[in-house]
């Protein structure tokens, strides 16, 4: 998928094969949905070389989260690029809350999940403590600021990592302000949409933000300014 994946157990009886487990998942959803494959299904249903039934059901899957996803951000989401078939926006925050899920089947209670930035923790790290998630400032590569949660999603858009890549769907043009927005909530498929939605909304987003049920964010603009949801206090470490 084009970037780095981690995964931290803090779960000491859990088995091995369960974390082999997640990384063919990972490789499975690169081969499955990659637009960088010529041969992934993802490209194969976009050159209409086969149809969506014959492919793999999570691609279904994907496709119709991606039509709610538009749906529920005006259409600032868009699983389409420069006229290609582009679930990219969704498939990473959904394929790591999907391992997520697979390593409490297996029985984990505490573990940390990073794709790129995108982050998934479930449990505590230690007794008595939460998990501590830097988010990248995109000027400096430093940290721009910490959230701390037990059960928590945190989802980062922007040009920290791969520059200006994200585009307006309503007029095709790259966004350059807002250079990152971090969403943090309950469900990780869902703070990653919403945080690729509010950088294409620019100027729009902290208000649009603040009116997104159970999720909360920080953005930073191209002239250095933070701005904040009203309830994004509540993820601040103590």
């Amino acid at each position: 998928m084009g970037t780095v994946f981690s995964i931290d157990i803090r779960s000491s009886d859990l088995d091995i094969g369960a974390v082999d487990a997640v990384v063919e998942w990972w490789h499975w959803v690169d081969a499955t949905f990659s637009t960088y494959r010529p041969s992934s299904d993802i490209n194969v249903l976009g050159r209409g070389e086969k149809r969506i039934g014959e492919l793999p059901p999570e691609v279904a899957e994907v496709l119709s989260l991606c039509t709610v996803a538009s749906e529920r951000t005006n259409g600032y989401f868009n699983a389409c690029r420069d006229g290609e078939l582009d679930p990219s926006g969704l498939v990473k925050g959904w394929s790591i809350e999907v391992a997520s899920r697979m390593l409490v089947a297996a029985g984990s209670t505490a573990h940390c999940l990073n794709g790129g930035g995108d982050v998934r923790v479930i449990g505590q790290p230690a007794p008595g403590s939460a998990w501590n998630v830097g988010i990248a400032d995109p000027r400096s590569g430093g940290v721009l600021t910490v959230v701390a949660g037990t059960n928590l999603a945190v989802a980062t858009s922007g040009s920290a990592e791969r520059g200006s890549h994200i585009f307006d769907p309503h007029t095709g043009r790259a966004v350059t302000d807002p250079i990152s927005v971090t969403v943090v909530g309950p469900d990780l498929t869902w703070a990653d949409v919403y945080a690729t939605a509010a950088v294409a909304m620019g100027s729009a987003a902290p208000a649009w933000l603040d009116g997104v049920h159970g999720y909360e964010g920080i953005g930073l603009t191209a002239d250095g300014q933070a701005w904040r949801t009203a309830g994004w206090w509540r993820y601040l470490p103590v």
